[in-house]
Formats: C-alpha cells, sequence, structure tokens
C-alpha cells in the first residue's frame, strides 16, 4: 500500500488533481501495482480525506496523551518523530491527529518510522500543503545517506 501512495505523492500534485477511483485504478495496475494493494490505498485515502474533513481546529501547545492501542502501532520512534515535527513546528494539532489517525487505519501491528513518514507526506499532500525543504529532507532521506555541512 505504501508503494501506492509514494507513487500518488510523486505523481499528483494534490488529491483533485487524481482521477476518480475507478480510472486511478485502471491508471495504477497499468503501473504495475497488485489490484488488492490499490483497493487498500484507495480505502486509505479515503479515509484520509474523511479525516480531514473531521478534524478541528486544535489550539496551538495542546497535548496529546496516546492511548496504549495508539503506542502499540506507533511505538517509541513514531512518537518520537511526531513530537519532533510538532516542535519543528511543522505539524500543528489537527495534522497530528490525521497522521496518528492514518495510522492506526493502516492496522494493528508496530508501524515501521518510514512507513510513518509516508503517512505524514500523505497528510500534508490531502491538504495541498507541501512541507518545506528540511522536513522534506527528513521525510525523504536515510539519516545515514545526510551530507553535514
Amino acid at each position: 500500500m505504501f508503494d501506492v501512495l509514494v507513487y500518488l505523492y510523486e505523481n499528483y500534485w494534490r488529491p483533485d488533481a487524481c482521477p476518480d477511483h475507478q480510472q486511478l485504478s485502471r491508471k495504477l495496475s497499468a503501473v504495475g501495482f497488485e489490484s488488492d494493494e490499490i483497493q487498500e490505498a484507495l480505502r486509505w485515502l479515503d479515509g484520509l480525506a474523511s479525516s480531514a474533513q473531521s478534524v478541528g481546529e486544535m489550539g496551538a501547545g495542546s497535548l496529546r496523551v496516546y492511548s496504549e492501542a495508539e503506542r502499540e502501532v506507533l511505538g517509541e520512534q513514531s512518537i518520537g518523530f511526531i513530537a519532533f515535527l510538532e516542535s519543528a513546528g511543522v505539524l500543528p494539532p489537527a495534522m497530528r491527529e490525521m497522521v496518528i489517525d492514518r495510522a492506526t487505519a493502516v492496522g494493528s501491528s508496530r508501524i515501521d518510522l518510514e512507513d510513518l513518514k509516508v503517512i505524514v507526506l500523505m497528510v500534508f499532500w490531502s491538504l495541498g500543503e507541501e512541507p518545506d525543504a528540511l522536513i522534506l529532507d527528513e521525510l525523504f532521506v536515510a539519516p545515514e545517506e545526510r551530507l553535514i555541512h
């Protein structure tokens, strides 16, 4: 599923640039994605659209307490990454809730940090926002490949 999401992020600037589900399914299939993977990604994107509509404005500096189920799915590393993005001022509380919602929608097993980064990108994408260059670097470049200037 995450490969499909990355493909959409790289090939469509915004969700409204994507064709309808039926046409998008055909295009994704033609590119080589499996039907099950496509359908899972489309369901996940529908949930993302719902999440974007239902998450209201939350005050800055709100405190987030993670439930046991959220901690199980996210793990320490992902929760730490979300906290990093919040403290950097690039992930406001409403977007944080969208990230958590979509991460827990993936399933009950622990999500990898790399998959969480894709979810963060998709949340930005769904809102028509692009993270600044430093955050994009954090989301795309593996730490061992970074050049220290």
